[in-house]
Formats: C-alpha cells, sequence, structure tokens
C-alpha cells in the first residue's frame, strides 16, 4: 500500500489553527474569539481573546452588557460592550509593551469590525486574515482597500452568533460583497492553494 506524502500546512493555515484555543480564554459566550499577530518571519509577536479589561467584571461572570444600534436602512443590532474584541486586546498588548507591529500580518476568526479595524489600519497592521465573514464588514473592507491592507477572507460564510443584525435578503447581501470582494483584488483560498502548490488540497476544496 503506498503511503500518502504528508502535506505540512501553510504558514497561514497554522496560525489559523491556533485562534481557537486562544479564543477559549476569552469570558463572552457571545463570541470566544482570538486573534494572532505574526511579525513577516512569522514569529508570533501577541495574541488576544474577547474580555473585559483587568479588574473588571466579565460577561460570564454577571452576563452582558447590550447595547442597540439603529442602521441606516431601519434595522437593529445588538452589541456587548463589557468586553474588549480579541484584536484589539492583541494591539494593546503590543502597545503596553512597546513592540511595534509594522508590516505584521493578524489572524482573526472573522473580518474584523470597523472600529478594530480604524486601530488595524493605524497601527500599521498590513495583511488581516480572516476565518469568515462579519455580518456588518462592508466598511472594513472599503477601509483596507482604501488603506492598500492585504484582506485574505478563507471562507465567505458569515460567522452566526446571538443577536446579530437580521438583513431582509441576506442571499442577496452574500452575493454582492462576494462580487465586491472578487473585483477589489482580495486573495482567495483558492488562490492561495494554487500559489502554495498544493493540488490536492485545490482539488478536495473545489468539490466542498
Amino acid at each position: 500500500m503506498e503511503n500518502k506524502k504528508y502535506i505540512r500546512p501553510s504558514w497561514d493555515e497554522y496560525f489559523l489553527n491556533l485562534l481557537e484555543p486562544i479564543g477559549s480564554r476569552g469570558t463572552c459566550d457571545r463570541g470566544r474569539s482570538g486573534a494572532i499577530i505574526v511579525s513577516p518571519d512569522h514569529t508570533i509577536i501577541s495574541t488576544g481573546y474577547v474580555g473585559a479589561p483587568p479588574g473588571q467584571p466579565h460577561c460570564d461572570e454577571v452576563g452582558h452588557l447590550m447595547q442597540t444600534v439603529i442602521h441606516e436602512d431601519g434595522t437593529k443590532s445588538q452589541h456587548c460592550v463589557r468586553t474588549l474584541h480579541a484584536e484589539e486586546n492583541a494591539i494593546l498588548q503590543c502597545a503596553k509593551n512597546g513592540i511595534k507591529v509594522e508590516g505584521a500580518t493578524i489572524y482573526c476568526k472573522m473580518v474584523p469590525c470597523y472600529n478594530c479595524a480604524m486601530r488595524i489600519v493605524r497601527v500599521g497592521i498590513k495583511r488581516v486574515v480572516a476565518q469568515r465573514r462579519y455580518h456588518a464588514d462592508q466598511k472594513t473592507i472599503k477601509l483596507f482597500r482604501d488603506a492598500e491592507i492585504n484582506l485574505v477572507v478563507m471562507d465567505n460564510t458569515i460567522e452566526e452568533y446571538a443577536n446579530q443584525r437580521v438583513l431582509s435578503d441576506q442571499k442577496l447581501e452574500n452575493k454582492k460583497i462576494q462580487t465586491e470582494i472578487d473585483e477589489d483584488g482580495f486573495v482567495s483560498i483558492k488562490e492561495i492553494l494554487m500559489s502554495e502548490g498544493k493540488t490536492e488540497k485545490l482539488n478536495n476544496f473545489e468539490q466542498a
């Protein structure tokens, strides 16, 4: 019997696989997300997860601190404002310790929210790799495009969690944003696998 050749994970796959154990430290059950900031030479600079600032109560202890946002189209969404997001915590950890992140890559569970995206642009991170889409990521996508930040979305499906914004036609919105991502030149998982010569994984991806 012929032994199947082992194909080790790419750098992106390697760091993305670390997000779940890092996110398990999160203290908000609406999204136990993790984030990793990595230098251009693939060294981990910082990690972060969802949680309240030091000394403050956590959602797991006292419950959520919800805020309702009314959008321009009249729809509403609820956000927990008790915690810092994983991306923000990873960036603040670097700021606290005087570590530069210019030119780095940040790995995250979904496309960052607009507030985290602005911080990513401000500190000079140049590449963002997200496992999935965020339901309100249009402004983030435009911001990254304008700031010439390379956004890689591994799975175009939207991450789901409680109380997220409900769109009137989710399928139409998915199609619209997928087209926007493709036309703006964002890298897809298919292109990544082709560039790395991983034809076997590419075939599996196309069959999925």
